[in-house]
């Protein structure tokens, strides 16, 4: 832990030395919320998002925040190794090709619906769940865009790892957007000289809408998990079909934007983490870098006072315009090139994800030395984005 600021209504523990302005104020707004408990964590990844600073862990008694979690449900990592050592570009070229047709990116979806048993069972009333099932159905096992990504990777154990990073896709904001909507209806019917900001809008966990969001939300992250497995079984089949009879072991999958019942300090409380992860004491997690950097497995130190979590990646120092407007394109891509890495730098607007604009993961890592253990570096060789 780098400090701590005691000014608020409880205290906010940092595992960064510099924390940009906006995001700061995000972190006393929820610093304050009366239903807060015990202090509130910042990991080295923080920058400032919607309402909770992105890299935020919450702990709250008896509300539960969805702006707290976000609109990308149950978004995560998961990462898998091959009995692979060696492999040439050309081979990588081949293959990340190949994947680019099976897995739609960015903003398009498979177009027929996927096999249901690959959906998790809807139980209870999920009234968001059940009108955006038969839609989910087709993107389940799609990427996404903004920071989602496919990555290989060589590790420093010599073999070759497969990296995903995607989330609930519009499964997951149809369900923070409305459970968002209710908490500020009711905030506006009985809780109108609340000082906090409207974007940190709550529902009584016991509530009916409590209850509901809580099932959807996990719904999102289960479904996140298993669009994940779906790609990685897509990628598994090209590898198969590209480098003949390998195998693949060590499967990994963790979350970063979810809410949970946990016990912390003696109290059962609701841990909300924004871009954040579990990293409870001897438990596997992911911490990817920025586009070109690399990548960490890692396990838990179970350190209490980040509520047993981690950051979720590098974290942006720049804007998606900002990174746009002020990196330099060639600079970016020779960076890659001189690595030998296929990249998805092609355009102007691409330079929102080179890794000019994140922070640097090896400081972000440092940082966190008392959260968790690196157990395995991996680089970057190929990258696909959305």
């Amino acid at each position: 832990m780098k400090r701590i600021i005691e000014t608020e209504k409880i205290p906010i523990k940092l595992w960064v030395d510099h924390i940009e302005p906006g995001a700061l104020q995000q972190a006393k707004d929820i610093a304050n919320i009366p239903h807060a408990f015990h202090h509130v964590a910042i990991m080295p990844d923080c920058h400032e998002g919607f309402g909770m600073p992105i890299g935020g862990v919450l702990a709250t008694k008896n509300i539960v925040i969805p702006n707290a979690v976000g609109v990308d449900i149950g978004c995560g990592m998961c990462a898998l190794k091959t009995s692979l050592q060696e492999i040439t570009h050309k081979q990588l070229n081949r293959i990340t090709n190949e994947i680019k047709k099976i897995i739609p990116v960015g903003f398009k979806h498979h177009k027929q619906p996927q096999d249901k048993n690959r959906m998790p069972e809807v139980k209870g009333k999920m009234p968001v769940v059940e009108r955006e099932y038969d839609r989910a159905r087709c993107q389940l096992g799609t990427l996404g865009g903004g920071n989602h990504f496919i990555e290989i990777q060589k590790g420093s154990d010599r073999h070759i790892w497969i990296m995903v990073h995607s989330g609930s896709r519009n499964l997951g904001k149809q369900v923070a957007d409305h459970y968002y909507k209710k908490a500020v209806q009711i905030r506006e019917k009985n809780h109108k000289n609340l000082k906090t900001p409207k974007q940190l809008s709550s529902l009584l966990f016991d509530s009916v809408e409590g209850e509901r969001y809580m099932k959807e939300m996990q719904y999102c992250t289960d479904f996140a998990q298993a669009s994940r497995k779906l790609m990685m079984d897509f990628i598994k089949w090209v590898f198969r079909e590209y480098m003949g009879d390998i195998t693949f072991s060590d499967f990994i999958n963790i979350a970063h934007n979810y809410a949970a019942l946990e016990k912390h300090f003696g109290h059962e409380v609701v841990v909300h983490r924004k871009g954040a992860t579990s990293a409870r004491e001897g438990e596997k997690g992911i911490i990817p870098g920025s586009q070109g950097a690399n990548s960490y497995i890692v396990t838990g130190k179970g350190n209490p006072e980040s509520f047993n979590s981690c950051s979720h990646g590098a974290g942006r120092v720049m804007g998606r315009r900002e990174a746009q407007r002020k990196l330099d394109m060639k600079q970016e891509i020779d960076k890659l090139n001189k690595k030998g890495i296929i990249h998805s730098i092609r355009k102007t607007k691409d330079l929102d994800e080179a890794s000019g604009a994140y922070k640097n993961i090896t400081q972000v890592m440092e940082d966190q030395k008392d959260l968790v253990e690196v157990i395995l570096e991996l680089e970057p060789l190929a990258v696909i984005k959305g």
